[in-house]
């Protein structure tokens, strides 16, 4: 108990915060403008996605024929101590509707669906948000998609199919989110198009978990190939394969609680000729792979919130930027819009002093405007050191000329003060085209410049920024 004790604590402190941050960030709405770490379940219909998500939420899920996830369903599983009570709720539509008991969720979520995306079997891309607090789950947060389909059954728009990878694709293609892939073990992996499109958007399997289901339905003779996925063998993927054994459909008719599904579970994989082995590696069962995904999506968040702090941060200087334009009304009276005309151009030229003192407030990853000049003079300061090694040797080549063929009464090595004049002319002629291109980009920069600032500060008045990009 007290190794549990810890454990648990340990638990709080370091997992329970990362998870509870991405959370009330996108309570926050914070995903419509930044993409968010999360764990987005996609598989083949009916290759036994939902049993994973029952078995690692404790809770039943729709079930059922053709589509049955319609929309996007976030899944928010909230570890809570023994003593408390279960408790959910779902959101959709900016409605929120409280849940006492695990056995209401498959209706609510049926009932959210047909709200979300019609009664006709149509999918819509709008999240429903499912929030679980209970003892006996891992503390995770994962979108499940709907299934892949082929063929349009019943109602649903012919090209359902297109529909479903396009919705799926958008969500699986961003960069913070962890793909688990779900792949019966009685259909060749190679031919799965859950896991192709897995591939298309992460070639590098680097945020790709493959996870097996059905290992009963195994045919004789092809365990050891049902290994070889599992040990990265076959198709790798960078976080490799875990392999489960959930309730199947004649269980559920049964009525065979989750905690019994796990128990015989680990029955199944202990007793195994050939997957036992998995078992001892820590890649098979349902609570082996809850506490590989929490594990996986906490290194996840810590990983990509560097990234996530300098999106937000970019984002707000632009949206302070943008607030700039918004300073005041319009004014009324002539005094009002004088002293109103005087206030722009003044901000104006407040900028372009700074601009000129390399002062001037940069967003994201802009560069000063005195470092792109010093850069071009840089360019310069090559040129002219170059030259100065043509006029040493050209200077040499002269004086023995000048020795030859044109020396008089001077003394040797006495040259001609005209001659070395004529030499450094020649030199200065061929400097003029370069000057004169850095001349150019110099003045390119600072015209870029200042036309980027009379946008910034006269967006909104047409006149005054035509009369300003004249001047």
């Amino acid at each position: 108990q007290a190794a549990e004790h810890t454990l648990y604590n340990q638990y709080e402190e370091k997992i329970r915060p990362c998870i509870d941050l991405i959370d009330s960030l996108r309570a926050l709405g914070i995903e419509k403008d930044l993409a968010l770490p999360a764990i987005a379940v996609i598989g083949d219909q009916s290759s036994g996605k939902s049993s994973v998500l029952e078995a690692l939420s404790g809770i039943a899920l729709p079930r059922g024929n053709g589509i049955v996830t319609r929309c996007p369903l976030e899944l928010k599983l909230k570890r809570i101590p023994a003593t408390q009570a279960w408790k959910g709720k779902i959101c959709f539509h900016n409605t929120s509707t409280e849940l006492h008991n695990a056995s209401e969720v498959e209706k609510a979520i049926r009932q959210a669906q047909d709200v979300v995306a019609g009664t006709k079997g149509a999918i819509s891309g709008e999240l429903i948000s499912l929030e679980i607090w209970s003892p006996e789950v891992p503390d995770l947060t994962l979108i499940d998609l709907p299934g892949i389909a082929r063929v349009a059954v019943g109602d649903q728009p012919k090209d359902i199919g297109e529909q479903i990878k396009t919705l799926l694709k958008k969500i699986i293609g961003c960069k913070e989110t962890l793909n688990l892939v779900v792949v019966p073990c009685n259909v060749d992996i190679a031919t799965t198009e859950a896991l192709k499109m897995a591939q298309e958007v992460d070639p590098s399997g680097e945020r790709t978990l493959g996870i097996l289901t059905k290992p009963d339905l195994v045919d004789r003779g092809t365990e050891e190939s049902i290994i070889n996925i599992i040990r990265n063998q076959v198709i790798p993927l960078k976080k490799g394969y875990m392999i489960v054994k959930c309730r199947g459909q004649q269980d559920i008719h049964n009525k065979m609680a989750l905690a019994t599904a796990i128990q015989q579970e680990r029955k199944f994989f202990e007793t195994h000729r050939y997957f036992s082995i998995l078992m001892e590696e820590g890649k098979a069962t349902v609570p082996q792979l809850a506490a590989t995904l929490t594990n996986e999506l906490v290194r996840h968040i810590i990983k990509t919130l560097p990234a996530l702090e300098n999106q937000v941060h970019a984002v707000l200087q632009k949206t302070l930027q943008d607030l700039q334009k918004y300073r005041r009304g319009t004014p009324r009276t002539e005094s009002e819009k004088l002293v109103f005309l005087a206030d722009l151009i003044r901000f104006l030229n407040q900028d372009i002093s700074h601009m000129v003192c390399g002062e001037e407030q940069l967003f994201g990853n802009e560069t000063r405007l005195l470092a792109k000049i010093r850069a071009e003079f840089q360019t310069w300061a090559a040129r002219l050191l170059e030259c100065a090694a043509n006029v040493k040797k050209s200077v040499l080549s002269k004086m023995q000329k000048y020795e030859d063929q044109y020396r008089g009464r001077e003394l040797p090595a006495f040259s001609n003060y005209r001659m070395f004049e004529d030499i450094i002319k020649e030199q200065i002629i061929e400097l003029e085209e370069p000057a004169i291109e850095i001349l150019n980009n110099v003045m390119g920069l600072v015209e870029e410049k200042f036309m980027e600032l009379t946008k910034r500060h006269f967006s909104n008045f047409h006149n005054l920024s035509r009369a300003a990009k004249v001047r």
